[in-house]
Order: structure tokens, then C-alpha cells, then sequence
């Protein structure tokens, strides 16, 4: 039902570029403009994927209220505290953890949401990810439009259309360092944006 609605709210079409609908385990990286990112790209995978995927987000907006938590549950969220980070329990050891050898990811490597729907340099999260786990498929994915369609400090949704382009994998290259692998994900997503 949940993923119904996200389809009216949103009016999204998608794109699957170069890539196809897999059960294999992924990251799906992709670029954050609203609250709704997570809910609809969740939405926006086939059934069978969407049951073994899990939007990683902000325990601090999504546990904010009952009614938001319930939300964050109906789509299986990994809620991460982004105040409360300890070097013991890092968010990366969290959802690798919570992932096991079954569910896919869906994240944000930007960490916040865009003001102005420009991408921001990615965080390292990623990069730690795809270093830890180099069996999980790295697929790059843009959204467009879902910032104007629930804007920052908006509680109603405006009725507009959206799309969310899926790009082809990527991994992490031998001997690839950090900075470079974070701006090679972040192209990946953005060159989404014309085609």
C-alpha cells in the first residue's frame, strides 16, 4: 500500500539505463533532494526486490514521531543516528551488519538533504562500504523532481511528476584512492541526470 501511494504522490517513471532489475545484493547510491527519496526509490523497485531492500535513513527525522517511525517501519528502513556516531558501532558496521549476506541498501552519500537540488560532495560512507563488501553491486541512481514535489519545510505534497534514472554498476577499482573513487560514484549518479 505504502508503495502505491509513494507511486501517486510522486508520478514517477523510471529508467533502468544500462542495468536491469536483479535479486542480487546492491547499493543503490543516489542523489538526495526531499524527505521522500527513500520511501519512493524503495517504491520504485519490482515487488520482489523491494521486499530484500532497505533505505538507509536519518534516525533523527524518521523517529522523530510515532507516526513516522510506523512509515519507517512499513518500508523497512535501517534507521542510522547521524548525532550519535561511536567509533565502536560506526554506521558503515551497522548496516553491514544489518544486511547480512540477503538485503540490498539503498543510501544517500551526500549524508543531507540538497537546498538547492545541486549535488553535494559524497560523505566516505560509501567508499567504506564497497572496501569492506566488494561483492555488493554499486548502482548509481538520480532522482529528479522530488524536491519541488514535497520542498524543504512543506508538510503536503505538490502534485507533479518526478523520474529516477538507474545507471549501470560500479566498483571500486584496484588500488583506487578515496577522494578518487567518491568523485567517480558521484559522476556516476550525476551524468544520470542527461540521459
Amino acid at each position: 500500500m505504502l508503495a502505491g501511494i509513494a507511486r501517486i504522490i510522486s508520478g514517477y517513471t523510471v529508467r533502468w539505463i544500462d542495468c536491469q532489475p536483479d535479486l542480487c545484493q546492491r547499493i543503490y547510491f543516489a542523489n538526495h533532494t526531499s524527505h521522500l527519496d527513500a520511501v519512493v526509490l524503495w517504491s520504485a523497485l519490482p515487488r520482489e526486490i523491494r521486499a530484500l531492500t532497505r533505505p538507509v535513513a536519518a534516525l533523527d527525522y524518521w523517529g522523530g514521531s510515532p507516526f513516522k517511525r510506523f512509515l519507517a517501519k512499513s518500508f523497512n528502513a535501517l534507521l542510522i543516528d547521524r548525532k550519535e556516531i561511536k567509533v565502536h558501532q560506526s554506521p558503515v558496521e551497522l548496516m553491514l551488519r544489518e544486511i547480512g549476506d540477503l538485503h540490498s541498501l539503498i543510501v544517500f552519500p551526500e549524508g543531507g538533504r540538497s537546498l538547492d537540488g545541486e549535488m553535494s560532495e559524497f560523505k566516505s560512507g560509501l567508499y567504506y562500504l564497497t572496501k569492506k563488501r566488494p561483492d555488493l553491486e554499486l548502482v548509481p541512481v538520480y532522482m529528479e523532481n522530488l524536491n519541488r514535489i514535497l520542498p524543504r519545510g512543506e508538510v503536503f505534497p505538490v502534485p507533479l511528476l518526478s523520474s529516477i534514472s538507474v545507471g549501470a554498476p560500479i566498483s571500486l577499482r584496484a588500488g583506487e584512492s578515496k577522494m578518487d573513487f567518491l568523485a567517480r560514484a558521484r559522476e556516476a549518479v550525476k551524468s544520470l541526470k542527461d540521459r
